[in-house]
């Protein structure tokens, strides 16, 4: 299959899933629906489209891709149903740990990280010593972290996943991300957790695949860079902040 073709593929997948998952909301529209950043109602169902059709567009082994999405999807999309208010952030989560208290986004880290260990494993098992196995577990589980902090504004995600994704040379991932993008971007829908940690953890898959142990170190080195940063600053502020940041930010969104 042509990568356009594929491409072509997994956009119309990823809307038509989002459509039938937006019009039957199984389980009831509570558990499809949250708040936005401003209080407006919008919709997960983006959330399952994009880790399904994600992963089926990927230029990567199979098993590794299918592991990546829907693994990181459900972990996601189990702290969308059961996660709270009360512990935000990796340190919030492991402060509630100190004291006691198992959140949703403890289970989640566990989880990530047996997906990044899985994904790992399936890229190119021949290959990989203990030390990439570490490594990789650590990229996949980080990046799928990463993208579940950039979704917090519309479009911010799936804007920074295309980008990646395109430079990556995975134009199925980017195609399923641009086709996502507008109804995001006018705050219909929302990735939620499913959606931003398969986004991440596809990417983190993507970047570890036929690339250098030199290349992952420094795709590691930024994640952890990065993650640092969230919990010193918030994204938001330092992006309004930042004019360049702010125009590709607010490019697109309707308010």
């Amino acid at each position: 299959m042509s990568p356009a073709t594929r491409a072509a593929l997994g956009a119309g997948l990823a809307v038509a899933l989002q459509q039938i998952l937006d019009r039957r909301r199984p389980g009831g529209s509570a558990f499809w629906t949250r708040s936005n950043h401003r209080g407006s109602t919008v919709s997960l169902a983006s959330g399952p489209a994009l880790a399904v059709a994600g992963a089926l567009s990927m230029r990567l082994p199979a098993p590794a891709a299918m592991v990546a999405g829907l693994g990181a999807g459900l972990i996601g999309g189990y702290d969308d149903a059961a996660g709270g208010p009360h512990a935000k952030g990796l340190r919030g989560h492991l402060a509630a740990l100190r004291g006691g208290e198992v959140t949703s986004g403890s289970v989640k880290v566990v989880g990530l990280t047996a997906v990044g260990c899985a994904t790992t494993a399936l890229l190119s098992p021949a290959r990989r010593t203990p030390l990439d196995l570490v490594l990789g577990t650590a990229v996949i589980a980080g990046s799928a972290n990463l993208f579940n902090l950039l979704d917090l504004r519309p479009g911010r995600a799936l804007k920074v996943g295309l980008v990646a994704a395109l430079a990556q040379g995975q134009p199925g991932l980017a195609a399923v991300a641009g086709a996502l993008l507008p109804d995001d971007l006018s705050e219909q829908t929302m990735l939620g957790d499913a959606g931003a940690n398969a986004l991440g953890a596809l990417l983190g898959a993507a970047a570890l695949h036929r690339r250098s142990r030199r290349t992952a170190w420094l795709g590691l080195a930024g994640i952890v860079g990065l993650t640092g940063l969230s919990e010193a600053c918030s994204f938001s502020q330092l992006i309004e902040r930042t004019p360049p940041l702010q125009w590709a930010d607010q490019l697109g969104r309707h308010r």
